[in-house]
């Protein structure tokens, strides 16, 4: 990411955004279980407002140095931190209850990538596990902080296509507010 888009990503702005519209708004139709899976926590704010609201949290952050800051600052508390590669996790099968990606899909250089990720998600979960959260849309502000960063958005209307090819069932898709939601099913 971009210096801007580092520095709006830490902001207490963009954590009041997440705290108070994004999040529950992702969420509100989906029980998470007790085992969460969250795909590219950053510098952890998604953390920080999921922590209370499941058992254990197990985050993948392919950054080293949010990392191991995310994992400092989250010691002794019912949150796991691993550095490594969504798109190739370390994790065994089945183990998750639910897993969250929260406007991170852009991030992914490529559409391939992207669903190699959504099919890391789909083995870690057990079935029955739902994968849910947002990503952006295209918009003038978007393009602003994705300035010499990468941005490969997402479109909602092929998304339930490219989620049933990974395996998952029940997709389902909300448009927000210059954002999208998404929930998908596991299958028992």
């Amino acid at each position: 990411m971009n210096r801007l888009h580092r520095w709006y990503c830490r902001s207490n702005r963009w954590k009041q955004k997440l705290d108070n519209e994004i999040l529950p708004w992702a969420i509100s139709e989906v029980d998470l279980g007790d085992e969460v899976l969250e795909v590219g926590p950053g510098p952890g704010l998604t953390t920080d407002w999921l922590r209370h609201r499941a058992k254990r949290i197990t985050c993948i952050e392919v950054d080293p140095s949010l990392a191991s800051l995310l994992r400092q600052r989250t010691a002794s508390t019912n949150i796991t931190v691993h550095c490594g590669d969504a798109t190739a996790m370390a994790l065994p099968d089945n183990m998750f209850s639910s897993a969250v990606c929260f406007t991170v899909l852009h991030h992914l250089p490529t559409a391939a990538l992207q669903d190699r990720l959504f099919a890391e998600v789909y083995r870690v979960l057990r079935p029955g596990g739902v994968f849910t959260g947002t990503d952006s849309m295209r918009s003038f502000l978007m393009r602003v902080f994705h300035v010499r960063d990468t941005m490969v958005l997402v479109d909602p209307a092929s998304l339930p296509l490219r989620l049933e090819s990974a395996g998952f069932r029940d997709v389902k898709i909300g448009i927000g507010a210059g954002r999208f939601r998404f929930s998908a099913l596991r299958p028992v």
